[in-house]
């Protein structure tokens, strides 16, 4: 289980107003408990299912659940809709099911469900146009994968879990036993350096956002997450995520803050309409 502190990424910004703060982290502390659920590794697919449905009911008054009661008057005072957390779930019974990745194409679909409905979340809380969703489902899906190669060895130790697409595996002659070996192959090393070539693809398609928001506030913020993602791509790139758990240092975090405020002070703003740029 992990708390706010361990997550890579800043999760209720002091950016942000103290009223947003805590509908942010009710919206994360709902999500930490279904994702909690469905990486219990000593429950069964049947009894994480089971859970999941139950607090999905509570999220509509259907069952008691304090996490998910408090999350639903925030919804119900924001006028925010439902699916922003009811997509998180389809991706949480994927998990829950250990459900096999056949291709690149879908995994990115468990991406618009897992990660892209936070960047929604977060730009529909501010009033941000819609034309900004495209941009931010390319950084969440960014920050999912690069989560997921983080986590590779524990996701297959612990839960069997492999995140890696089947194509790529066969790919680069990658097998579910060098996965769990102690450091990493050099076909391994080219599976996720590939992978982490196609984050940079996406993270470039992602950049433009500070340029198209409204809200200085969310700019900033933008800007820093943007550079912290950088920096840990970079890290990443060749490093043996089988032998060593790699995480963002805290010079790491004061470099990207510092980056990321340049950013945000010298990028010129973008009118968007509902149709794009």
């Amino acid at each position: 289980m992990k708390t706010q502190s361990q997550e890579n990424f800043p999760v209720a910004s002091l950016l942000f107003p103290r009223a947003y703060r805590e509908i942010i982290i009710h919206y994360y502390n709902f999500a930490r408990y279904c994702d909690d659920i469905a990486d219990n590794s000593t429950l069964s697919p049947e009894e994480k299912l089971k859970q999941l449905h139950q607090a999905e009911q509570a999220l509509f008054g259907k069952e008691n659940l304090a996490c998910a009661e408090v999350l639903r008057h925030d919804f119900l005072s924001e006028k925010l809709d439902f699916s922003l957390v009811t997509d998180l779930l389809i991706a949480f019974r994927q998990d829950a099911q250990n459900i096999p990745y056949k291709t690149w194409a879908q995994l990115l679909d468990y991406c618009r469900y897992s990660a892209e409905p936070v960047g929604r979340f977060m730009l529909a809380l501010f009033n941000e146009n819609p034309s900004t969703y495209l941009p931010a489902a390319a950084l969440c899906s960014v920050l999912q994968l690069t989560n997921h190669i983080q986590d590779l060895h524990q996701d297959i130790t612990i839960l069997n879990r492999i995140y890696l697409p089947e194509e790529m595996l066969s790919k680069y002659k990658v097998s579910q036993k060098s996965l769990q070996a102690s450091e990493c192959s050099k076909s391994l090393h080219s599976l996720l350096n590939d992978i982490l070539k196609r984050c940079r693809d996406l993270l470039k398609d992602a950049c433009i956002l500070p340029a198209i928001v409204k809200s200085r506030r969310i700019k900033i913020y933008l800007s820093i997450i943007l550079s912290l993602t950088d920096i840990l791509i970079n890290k990443l790139y060749n490093a043996d995520v089988l032998a060593e758990h790699i995480t963002l240092s805290k010079s790491d975090r004061i470099r990207a803050i510092i980056k990321g405020l340049w950013l945000a002070l010298t990028t010129k703003h973008k009118t968007l309409t509902n149709q794009g740029l």
